[in-house]
């Protein structure tokens, strides 16, 4: 089976890197293990001094994030913290899990990207960010916190940091996507790069930027750098590997819950149940999930202004 590797660049402290979730779940529904994520955290903020001179408040913050929830359906709390954040504890906490669990790495990405928005925890803070994590299965939590100052985190951390830092004069860069918030043009969150794998159609040369030499075939590499659609992505993975197997929407919410036990918001089942360029029926899926909860097949569990739907 052909594989595609996804480098996936994201801070858990973005609205953007965190309304293009639907999105996500759709790649994971239809493509499954043939998509091999790398993430790389892009340590948004050291400290929230950049945002504090910018004139952000926790109440401005907290308004902006009106915008993201009407566009994008994520879920969101709407109370103000007590004071504004930087991002780079919770990627330390990320990169900590890279080294203690690699295979939990998305998950606490997942778990802090929850409690940034819905939640009035200090994520900047060791026990915000322990809190943040209690239901995380298969992470010693304390483990994770010890590490976030341990020498191999900031090594690593600061590599991720390095890595996204590259976007000049890539098609990041000019798509517009791109930012350059402390020195060299970075990777905006969220930004995923595709790379067709060792098992895949391998008949392209690429050259330094990503891009395929012309008339060499089909391209290895192609980015979705920024905030982008579903159809976006789908495009992209469809030029790099049209022999990937690609699984239909469910008729129903619980297969996709099925296979998301840890849990998917509304938005998230909807665009999975979505039909080809069809715009997510949230009202539709809605419904769905509540007659599983009645049916004790599923169970609610309130977030934000939304819930979290799990299997039961």
């Amino acid at each position: 089976m052909s594989e595609i590797d996804v480098t996936y660049f994201n801070d858990p402290g973005c609205p953007w890197g965190y309304s293009v979730s639907p999105a996500l779940a759709v790649l994971r529904w239809r493509y499954g293990s043939q998509l091999r994520w790398r993430l790389v955290t892009i340590g948004l903020s050291e400290n929230p001094e950049r945002y504090v001179a910018s004139g952000y408040t926790p109440t401005r913050s907290t308004l902006g994030q009106l915008m993201y929830r009407e566009r994008y359906g994520m879920p969101f709390g709407l109370t103000p913290r007590a004071r504004v954040l930087g991002t780079a504890r919770g990627c330390r906490a990320i990169v900590a899990t890279r080294l203690l669990a690699p295979e939990r790495e998305l998950a606490v990405l997942r778990a802090l990207q929850l409690a940034w928005f819905t939640t009035t925890l200090l994520l900047d803070e060791d026990e915000g960010i322990a809190q943040s994590l209690v239901g995380v299965e298969g992470i010693d939590i304390g483990a994770v916190v010890g590490m976030l100052d341990d020498p191999r985190v900031t090594e690593r951390y600061e590599a991720d940091k390095r890595e996204t830092r590259r976007a000049e004069g890539g098609p990041t860069h000019f798509q517009g996507k791109a930012r350059q918030t402390d020195g060299p043009v970075r990777y905006s969150a969220p930004s995923l790069v595709f790379t067709l794998g060792a098992a895949g159609n391998d008949t392209g040369s690429v050259g330094p930027s990503g891009a395929a030499a012309a008339g060499a075939g089909v391209p290895r590499r192609l980015e979705a750098g920024g905030f982008q659609t579903i159809e976006a992505y789908d495009v992209l993975i469809a030029n790099l590997d049209p022999s990937l197997q690609r699984e239909a929407p469910p008729e129903t919410p619980l297969p996709a819950l099925e296979r998301s036990p840890e849990g998917l918001v509304t938005q998230e089942v909807a665009a999975i149940m979505a039909q080809g360029n069809t715009p997510p029926d949230r009202a539709a899926a809605e419904r769905a999930l509540i007659e599983l909860v009645g049916e004790g097949r599923a169970r609610r569990t309130a977030l934000g202004d939304d819930a979290l739907w799990q299997p039961v």
